[in-house]
């Protein structure tokens, strides 16, 4: 037992290298997401830990409710702003969820000590204040022991067994490049109040492993469905007061035909939603040409 102790403590200091992210979630009520800090395709999912670890989330404590975003070896602190780096590679919907319902995704583990078991914290005010945040209940949960999983992709029997591995096989955490799902249900009655990215209501959840080697995971902000999520929209203008109908023009009283009186203007239509249109009022009259001849034709 001594032996055991003394044997993890002086492996520890190796097992720096340990990352596991979330590569993709979506919400149950639909829209896509990923990881803050997430660049994609252009890095690699095999290789060199070098080349392998650059977008992973490190958090500073293990305590999942810490405030802050983490940092990532290939852009440095994460950042409210870098939700849209996150829409431009998933879309523009963020992952939209019901009242009570689930974020589901898959969470890749990169390297043997970027395992599960991981936390869920909600912030509501998508900051990253996780300290005063909501825990949320993982339902779906990543493999390990510790944080801790065999290149494999099987779980350790025992972190004592895990130690011995590590210091007979590898000096770094080795590469494993599995992706596993992931669940975590969003408590009932949650309220989103963040904005990022031109996006109103919006709550981040962070989730992570506990390995002190890290800790590893990531950020992912999304939306309660049906709570004004999306773009802030500007409200539709008031309807504009009917004015006066076209129809209610005065009616024109023109002579036709020479010596024939003129038709009578028929009354306008009154305005729409707005002043009633004042009813024509043309007159029988008769054109003074017409006039003249049927006065030659009488004598």
């Amino acid at each position: 037992m001594r032996f055991s102790a003394l044997l993890i403590g002086s492996v520890a200091p190796t097992l720096i290298a340990a990352h596991g992210k979330i590569a993709v979630v979506q919400g149950d009520a639909g829209g896509n997401g990923t990881a803050i800090g997430i660049q994609g395709g252009i890095i690699p999912g095999a290789g060199k830990n070098k080349i392998t670890e650059p977008d992973t989330t490190v958090f500073g404590k293990t305590n999942i409710a810490t405030d802050g975003l983490g940092k990532t070896n290939g852009q440095g602190k994460n950042t409210v702003a870098m939700v849209a780096d996150t829409m431009a590679q998933s879309g523009s919907t963020l992952p939209q969820v019901t009242d009570g319902g689930m974020i589901t995704g898959t969470f890749h583990i990169v390297t043997t000590d970027g395992a599960g078991p991981v936390s869920a914290m909600i912030d509501p005010t998508g900051t990253g204040a996780f300290s005063t945040g909501v825990k949320a209940t993982v339902m779906q949960d990543v493999p390990g022991n510790k944080g801790n999983i065999k290149a494999n992709g099987q779980v350790p029997r025992s972190l004592g067994y895990w130690a011995l591995q590590a210091r007979s096989i590898v000096k770094r955490a080795a590469n494993v490049n599995q992706d596993f799902p992931i669940a975590v249900q969003v408590p009932a009655g949650t309220t989103c109040s963040g904005t990022a990215a031109g996006q109103t209501n919006v709550c981040f959840m962070k989730i992570a492993n506990s390995n002190k080697a890290g800790p590893f995971g990531g950020v992912i902000a999304f939306q309660m469905a049906g709570a004004a999520a999306g773009t802030t929209t500007t409200a539709g203008g008031a309807g504009t007061t009917g004015s006066t109908a076209a129809g209610a023009t005065k009616g024109s009283t023109t002579g036709s035909t020479t010596g024939t009186s003129a038709t009578k203007g028929t009354a306008g239509t009154a305005g729409t939603a707005g002043t009633a249109g004042t009813a024509g009022t043309g007159s029988t009259t008769t054109s003074t040409k017409g006039s003249s001849v049927a006065k030659r034709f009488a004598a």
